[in-house]
């Protein structure tokens, strides 16, 4: 019999956050263990996991905003292609229909399928039953034989982070019950194995529900077509400029969920050429997080591609549940295949969409107006909304458009809440992102997805500047904003578009420089600690600062969820959340920062440095590495820190 203690033993290294419930799942404890078996007190905390989410629907005080009347409460069931996550479903299915809930599981699903799917069936007309919520299974980027569960209502993302929390007290509360495993074995006990059945042999319906919702949804979302004016002929004027400038993508699914989701069949329902690699689901070759050396399959198939038919020149590759995507380009200049940065793809994502928004106003008006961003003949606040190591590349993008830029602690359910809140302030926010991590977040989508990343590459590359209607294309637009120096060319390249990004170095997120381990718990007492060291390092180091990087003064900032507190004089008070010092210059611009947090997905404490080179040197100064400098210097204040 399992007891409280076996389930605390696990529970105690697990991670629980926003972004997900994240442990090793593998029976034999090996965290890149293909075993697809999971131990008797996961299996009962899988159940309680499913069993509190129920419950929490039930209760949901906002349930009659966020659903219309229901007979029965129904909850939508996914995994990625992770060994474990039959398992984990299995120990789910039961406790659902005992608690009184409608089941439907459609099998392995990418990340933003299942919820577009959940938004798309919540609009439905059918009474008979409602979709109040989705369990999703999966790790996300992490190792294999990890797994984890993410839940998520009808709004088309994760639950905000203050609903997050409410579900993880509660779900603590009912595991630290003497009687949780012996409740949860007869909820699974006393399910009606026909029903169960059902469930399971209506997996090929819920799949075609799910992809077909999927595909219709990204149509809106690279369209416009959900925000009324932005749609205003792109397509077609996408599709023109893809006749004439035939664009090929390349893919390295990875065995990912994204292997038996829409993508080649949306992509090639626009005419572009596609090709993939490791295309069977669960065929994981390589390192899951899309980063480093895990994007070099993706850009040898590039180069393969390219030399056969140069209209080849993008590629992607996600990570286990399909919603992150970092990409692989062809350079021109020097003439070969190269993975971007995730940081520099976010930023080509930003200038795509905002010169959408800017596209959309010059087909209305005829006219484009950089200092007032306006829609259907009134003024709109524009906004971008990231998190906080996002590099200020995107404030340089952001001030050429008249745009603000607003900042939430790491955690996609953190900036998608921030953007809500901006646009119940009346701000239109078409695009929001965790730099950070690459890929983006296009409204009215609520979650990272490849699929709209690249599509926002594709429209800078395929709307182009037209002579006969005198409207400007994409790549024109964002050339002709302050700021741009080089002339804009006809037969421009992605390589164009790419050099023409303001120019800053930033530390990679999974940069082994970039990552910790520390031994307090208390990251209070941490950054109190190194507030003592930043201090007296500061004093020693200013002028050395001042003379080699223009460093004149310096501001730290924390993140907490939504909130940004700047001016801290108390670096404990960022709590768990990010700290970041901000650099100034004689002028008082912002020209560079490092930055700190623990992860809330893995044991590891999370370091970043961001400088803008343009800035701080206009003239090329190759024995400055400024970053390399301030990481260091990060890595070392952190470390005397943690030893005190």
């Amino acid at each position: 019999m399992i007891s409280k203690n076996d389930i605390k033993n696990i529970l105690d290294k697990m991670i629980l956050s926003a972004s997900g419930w994240r442990g090793i799942f593998a029976e034999d404890g090996d965290e890149e263990s293909k075993s697809e078996k999971i131990s008797e007190a996961l299996r009962i905390i899988s159940g309680a996991a499913s069993y509190i989410f129920a419950e929490y629907l039930q209760s949901y005080e906002s349930g009659a905003a966020n659903r219309k009347e229901c007979k029965k409460t129904q909850i939508l069931l996914g995994t990625d292609t992770r060994p474990t996550g039959k398992a984990i479903i299995e120990a789910m299915i039961p406790i659902l229909l005992s608690a009184g809930c409608e089941a439907r599981y459609a099998g392995v699903t990418a990340a933003p399928e299942i919820m577009a799917w959940a938004r798309a069936e919540n609009n439905e007309d059918s009474t008979a039953a409602c979709v109040s919520g989705f369990i999703y299974i999966s790790a996300s980027h992490n190792p294999i034989g990890h797994n984890g569960v993410k839940f998520g209502l009808t709004d088309g993302g994760v639950l905000a982070a203050d609903e997050a929390e409410k579900l993880i007290a509660r779900f603590r509360a009912f595991t630290d019950r003497d009687d949780c495993a012996a409740i949860i074995g007869n909820l699974i006990s006393a399910a009606d194995p026909k029903r169960i059945a059902d469930v399971y042999d209506n997996i090929n319906a819920a799949k075609s529900e799910a992809r077909q919702a999927y595909f219709d949804f990204c149509g809106d979302v690279v369209w416009g077509g959900s925000s009324g004016f932005l749609e205003a002929g792109v397509a077609g004027a996408f599709k023109d400029g893809l006749t004439r400038h035939p664009l090929g993508i390349v893919c390295d699914y990875n065995g990912s969920a994204r292997t038996v989701s829409i993508d080649r069949d949306f992509f090639s329902s626009l005419g572009f050429k596609f090709k993939s690699i490791n295309s069977e689901p669960g065929q994981i070759a390589h390192r899951i997080v899309p980063e480093g050396e895990s994007l070099e399959p993706c850009r040898r198939l590039l180069e393969e591609e390219h030399s056969r038919d140069a209209s080849f020149v993008l590629g992607y590759t996600p990570d286990c549940d399909g919603d992150r995507g970092n990409l692989v380009i062809w350079d021109d200049k020097p003439g070969i295949a190269r993975a971007l940065e995730a940081q520099e793809v976010f930023a080509l994502a930003c200038v795509a969409e905002l010169s959408h928004l800017a596209w959309a106003k010059n087909k209305e008006q005829r006219t484009f107006n950089r200092e007032q961003l306006a829609v259907n003949n009134e003024n709109i606040k524009v906004a971008i909304a990231v998190n906080d190591p996002t590099s200020m590349r995107v404030d340089r993008i952001a001030e050429a458009f008249g745009v603000s830029v607003f900042r939430a602690e790491v955690g996609e359910a953190n900036v998608v809440s921030l953007a809500r809140k901006l646009r119940e302030e009346g701000y239109l926010v078409r695009i929001l992102g965790e730099g950070s991590a690459g890929g983006n977040i296009t409204h009215p989508s609520a979650v990272r997805d490849p699929i709209h990343t690249v599509m926002a590459i594709a429209k800078m590359l395929s709307i182009r500047s037209s002579k006969n209607d005198e409207q400007r294309g994409f790549f024109e637009i964002w050339r002709s904003l302050p700021g741009q120096i080089d002339k804009y060319r006809e037969e421009f390249t992605l390589s164009d578009i790419i050099t023409s990004l303001p120019q800053f170095v930033t530390t990679a997120a999974y940069n082994k420089d970039a990552c910790l381990r520390i031994k307090t718990g208390d990251h209070a007492l941490l950054k109190d600690r190194y507030q003592q060291i930043f201090l007296r390092e500061w004093d020693k180091r200013k002028d050395e600062l001042k003379a080699r990087f223009g460093f004149h003064g310096w501001e730290a900032i924390a993140y907490n969820g939504t909130a940004e507190t700047r001016g801290l004089k108390r670096f404990g008070d960022a709590g768990r959340g990010g700290l970041k010092i901000l650099f100034t210059d004689s002028e008082g611009m912002e020209t560079a920062f490092i930055w700190m947090r623990g992860s809330a997905t893995e044991p590891v404490f999370r370091i970043m440095a961001d400088t803008d080179i343009a800035a701080m040197f206009p003239a090329p100064c190759p024995n400055n590495q400024p970053e390399r400098y301030l990481l260091e210097w990060q890595r070392k204040m952190i470390i005397e820190a943690d030893d005190n």
